[in-house]
């Protein structure tokens, strides 16, 4: 059982916080159906989703229960765990957090949304404005 750190009753937290991350989930659930509704594929595959996709069970994983580690689970999924840094930043888009994911054999360099040196991007000067 983790120690008890929050100066709120479990009643007290739900009462506040519910209704804002009722919210945030309705807007995840969202965004997904939205994927699902657009054109083409390639969205579906994208790193970030797969990411969010990985992340989500872990909201609900049992393994979680009593221990309150759910966020260190997720963020070190979502982390990027690369030691050596990056010679120069490519965009000013958030990806740096799921660049780990790009170790995935089966992630080709052409679904990366950043440039790579097998791929030519046409964010190479920047993201569009």
């Amino acid at each position: 059982m983790p120690e008890k750190t929050c100066p709120l009753s479990s009643q007290q937290v739900v009462d506040l916080y519910f209704m804002e991350h009722r919210a945030k989930l309705l807007d995840i659930a969202a965004f997904l159906d939205r994927l699902e509704r657009a054109d083409g594929e390639a969205g579906l595959a994208d790193v970030r989703v797969r990411a969010l996709n990985r992340a989500i069970p872990l909201l609900t994983d049992q393994a979680s229960d009593g221990r309150a580690d759910r966020v260190q689970k997720i963020l070190e999924l979502l982390s990027d765990h690369t030691t050596e840094p990056t010679p120069a930043a490519h965009t000013s888009q958030p990806w740096g957090p799921i660049l780990a994911l790009t170790t995935d054999p089966t992630i080709s360099p052409t679904q990366l949304p950043w440039p790579t040196s097998t791929h030519t991007s046409t964010w190479s000067a920047g993201p569009p404005t």
